[in-house]
């Protein structure tokens, strides 16, 4: 984490307003808030309104499971994200994708041995970061394994996990318990 604790508290489920608590239904009956999550609840319209496009970029995707983690995970880690980066490398896991293929969003496009799909996923993600823009070459390489609602939910993916990256880091929502660090 970028802060060692947290500009924005995460609240205990006592501490919630009514609206919060309508929110965190959801969470609360899966059995377990996580941290980025209680911290949401400090302002539940916001959270509220988050989680519907929130939920369709991790559910509802036309990308791959694994195709969106990497834009994720490397996202995460371009922007530092400690937080993102843990909670996404145990989805990735339970997606069935290796340590070597989650490590390979740490050097992103000069990983050597990887293909050139992910390679391209890779360099969109860093050309997004770097310059909020696709290049046309990479738009044009991608076209080869995407249709347009996939490259529309690639920009979405990438934008979505900066702009979480961004609230994590500022916030400073600190790690749950058990969540993985840098070091996978």
């Amino acid at each position: 984490m970028r802060l060692q604790e947290s500009r924005i508290p995460a609240l205990n489920e006592d501490q919630w307003s009514p609206a919060a608590a309508e929110v965190m239904k959801p969470f609360v009956s899966q059995g377990r808030v996580l941290n980025i999550f209680r911290t949401l609840a400090n302002h539940p319209a916001l959270a509220k309104r988050w989680m519907v496009f929130a939920n369709h970029i991790l559910g509802k995707s036309t990308l791959s499971v694994r195709d969106r983690e990497l834009l994720i995970l490397r996202i995460g880690y371009l922007c530092q994200a400690g937080y993102e980066w843990g909670q996404h490398v145990l989805i990735a896991r339970q997606a069935g994708m290796s340590d070597d293929e989650i490590r390979s969003c740490k050097t992103g496009p000069e990983t050597s041995g990887i293909s050139d799909q992910d390679r391209l996923l890779f360099k969109a993600t860093d050309e997004l970061h770097a310059d909020a823009h696709v290049s046309n070459e990479t738009w044009q390489a991608l076209l080869q394994y995407y249709n347009t609602e996939q490259m529309m939910d690639l920009v979405f993916t990438v934008g979505q996990y900066n702009l979480v990256s961004m609230a994590l880091n500022s916030f400073g929502v600190q790690a749950d318990e058990g969540l993985p660090g840098w070091d996978v």
